[in-house]
């Protein structure tokens, strides 16, 4: 019998029942697109880092490059080594990079690709491949990478290390903390649209609730049935919702993105989407149980003091303990913790102010005698804000969610483009080799006539210590070791750098007495421009006065960066290369000299411009699938709020048609929903506006200094804001279109149509 009296009500109202399972479907359809695409783009982003990381390579003691017959005799020798041939193509078709997988075996989980040995799509091919293209017209080198050195290698050969490009692991790793933390976003806001839909219904079955009551069924049975009920229908609707995610997933990171790639250019590297993530059904299942009946947990007072006063003061005072706390917290947990604060302060108090600000531009309206639709729709808009809550926070979070991954992303699609533009200025990086003389090859390339502008990098470890401490710095007077990054000469290539803070022309007072630092060391000691440093090389120990503080994504270590000319004579650096534009000398000339200069064959020359578009490119995938993501979520969201408002409009479906007793005509009537619901929307689109803000500099500003000790620069969109807005407002047209059929087939208004 309660089975039956559980299912009478979906038979009298089976609409709710089909809007109830559809949310719990787009539901389980949102978390499952972003657990999906988000293990996509984790999965994407390890394969950039591969493409670009630092690894280890076997060379010949003798200069000659390496060949198949070594790779045969350290294979032999038993040494872990595998091939990897770089084929430089004229353009457009650009570099490609052949692997052998196979013997990439003896790698294990070192292997580029996480352990697998693959590294799937553009620029890697199979070597086989990559061996076949001809000779004429393309560059090409056959590197041996090499495991670590848990042996020592054969005689006539040494190890040396290589990378494509800037490191860019701690970049890759900001991503994707910044990425989960989005990602618990969009589970709360899935949450609050099932419950949304859940307690419409719920506040519409009080009376059958209370009837069974009466009749001698304990609240307590009550509660059980309700959630086996939930039980058996989230069992039902998540494995169409885990499908439908999966393929959209699937969609968005593959199809689209082929298309994109067949536009732009930019590959993807898909991860496996064709097998239904489990975990994220489970997750979804406790959700649903967990926000819908949290009711018959919390107790009636609280509920009750939660839309009082009282309440509204508690949901004020957490709101701004989480403001305070973000910005004081001292670590990524505190930080966390302060935002889950204020989301749940803003979220709580947002809909009541929202309906008090209605209430009150209605009785000024009222006040003036103005037109009284105006005053009917802030008032029925007031009505909304109150009965809609849960649909209306969870809009509110989900365009704030896509206003900060859409500005996250930008952000670190430009930073990560300027980083690259001025640590590759340069037309030519060119390796010093091992024991070669740098002093020579400078010579050589100072005396060539029409030479562009060229540095000399110079890199190794150094010490250093306040001279003066103050109780502000964080570096006391026993030195700490940092790496050293030293230029000679300071040339064009590096002066246009931004800088966070400097002093007046600093790169002119880096070349007599000055050092430059890197965020990361300046943020953990708390240096500042200004403060002077005991730097000790080798055996000299100088004072260097910060000049300025310059940003260094990528990596966690401290750095100082120094002219060459005040190093030491003592001063043995780990590693040199040079940076090199050509200018009106041909490059081919350049290599013949520093060729004959160092007495080798070959040298390790790469082509600036070819690394930064391979790093562009691999890095693209990954921006492009958090924008999917982005996407999804307002889709989704957009979706729920108008499934949850045509509910409720139809609830009021009887004072909508009280406007054509009244002697209103259909189509102003018609327009009056349209005004009513644009300006529902388009007021929670407003409202998320601060909340977007607040959170993009929550995640630039905060979480990257706490975990990697440095901050990106924020960036506000306003254009993308006005995309938001047009959003919103079909979003709104559409409901009123909904209403307006609805409408259209009752009688009533039909009558006082003239």
């Amino acid at each position: 019998m309660l089975a039956r009296a559980f299912v009478s009500h979906y038979r009298r109202h089976p609409f709710q029942l089909a809007a109830l399972a559809l949310m719990i479907v787009l539901a389980t359809m949102l978390w499952t697109g972003v657990t999906v695409l988000t293990d996509q783009a984790r999965n994407s982003l390890l394969q950039s880092e591969d493409a670009v990381a630092a690894r280890a390579q076997v060379i010949r003691s003798d200069g000659r490059p390496v060949g198949v017959d070594d790779f045969a005799a350290l294979r032999m020798a038993g040494v872990c080594v595998a091939p990897w041939l770089e084929v430089q193509r004229p353009p457009p078709e650009g570099r490609v990079i052949g692997i052998d997988p196979l013997a990439m075996g003896c790698f294990g989980d070192a292997a580029p690709g996480g352990g697998t040995g693959t590294l799937e799509g553009a620029p890697f091919v199979d070597i086989s491949k990559a061996a076949e293209f001809p000779s004429d017209g393309y560059g090409r080198r056959l590197y041996l990478l090499a495991a670590a050195a848990s042996r020592e290698l054969p005689a006539g050969y040494t190890l040396r290390e290589f990378s494509m490009g800037p490191p860019t692991g701690e970049l890759a790793d900001s991503f994707l903390l910044n990425l989960d933390a989005l990602s618990l976003l969009v589970l709360l806001i899935t949450g609050l649209l099932v419950r949304s839909v859940h307690r419409l219904g719920i506040a519409q079955r009080h009376g059958s609730f209370s009837l069974l009551h009466r009749y001698g069924v304990p609240r307590q049975r009550i509660t059980q049935w309700l959630a086996l009920e939930l039980l058996v229908l989230t069992g039902i609707c998540v494995v169409p919702g885990l499908w439908l995610g999966t393929g959209l997933a699937g969609m968005l990171g593959s199809g689209f993105g082929q298309a994109l790639g067949s536009l732009f250019d930019v590959a993807i590297y898909a991860g496996d989407a064709g097998s239904l993530p489990w975990r994220a059904a489970g997750i979804m299942l406790f959700l649903v149980l967990a926000v819908c009946l949290v009711d018959w947990v919390v107790p009636a007072r609280w509920q009750a003091m939660a839309g009082q006063g009282r309440g509204r003061i508690i949901a004020f005072t957490v709101f701004l303990a989480g403001m305070v706390g973000v910005a004081l917290a001292p670590g990524l947990a505190w930080v966390f913790a302060a935002t889950a604060m204020v989301f749940a302060g803003a979220g709580w108090l947002t809909p009541g102010w929202l309906a008090l600000l209605a209430q009150r531009l209605s009785n000024r309206t009222g006040s003036r005698r103005e037109d009284p639709l105006a005053r009917w729709r802030q008032r029925e808009l007031a009505v909304m804000f109150r009965h809609l809550a849960l649909p209306v926070v969870a809009l509110q979070f989900a365009m704030a969610t896509v206003l900060a991954v859409q500005a996250l992303v930008t952000t670190f699609e430009g930073t990560f483009e300027t980083w690259l533009a001025q640590r590759l200025a340069a037309e030519f990086y060119v390796e010093v080799p091992a024991n070669a003389d740098a002093d020579v090859a400078a010579a050589q390339l100072q005396g060539l006539d029409g030479i562009g502008p060229w540095h000399r990098v110079i890199r190794g470890r150094a010490n250093i210590a306040m001279v003066d401490p103050g109780s502000h710095h964080g570096l006391g007077d026993e030195p700490i070791a940092v790496d050293l990054f030293a230029l000679m000469p300071i040339s064009d290539l590096v002066t246009k750098w931004s800088l966070l803070e400097s002093v007046q022309e600093p790169w002119q007072k880096l070349e007599t007495d000055g050092v430059m630092i890197n965020e990361q060391l300046a943020r953990r000691y708390r240096l500042e421009v200004g403060d002077t440093l005991d730097i000790r090389l080798a055996d000299t120990n100088r004072n260097a006065e910060v000049v300025a503080i310059y940003a260094d994504y990528g990596r966690p270590a401290g750095e100082i960066l120094m002219a060459g000319s005040a190093l030491p004579a003592a001063f043995k650096p780990h590693f040199q290369s040079f940076s090199v534009t050509p200018g009106c000398v041909a490059m081919t000339d350049i290599r013949r000299r520093l060729s004959d200069t160092w007495q080798m064959s070959e040298l390790t020359i790469r082509d600036n411009d070819s690394i930064r578009a391979l790093a562009s490119k691999v890095f693209s995938q990954t921006f492009l699938l958090t924008r999917a993501i982005s996407l999804l979520t307002l889709l989704l969201a957009a979706i729920a709020l108008l499934i949850m408002g045509w509910v409720f409009f139809t609830t009021r479906v009887k004072y909508f048609q009280l406007l054509g007793v009244w002697g209103l005509p259909a189509s102003m009537v018609g327009r009056q929903l349209r005004r009513l619901s644009v300006a529902l929307t388009l007021t929670v689109t407003i409202a998320a506006l601060p909340l977007g803000v607040w959170l993009t500099w929550v995640l630039v500003s905060r979480i990257n200094p706490l975990a990697f000790g440095w901050s990106l620069p924020m960036d506000l969109y306003p254009l993308f804001w006005f995309e938001l807005g047009l959003v919103a407002v079909a979003t709104g047209l559409i409901i009123a279109y909904l209403m307006r059929r609805q409408l259209g087939h009752t009688e009533s208004i039909k009558q006082v149509e003239p």
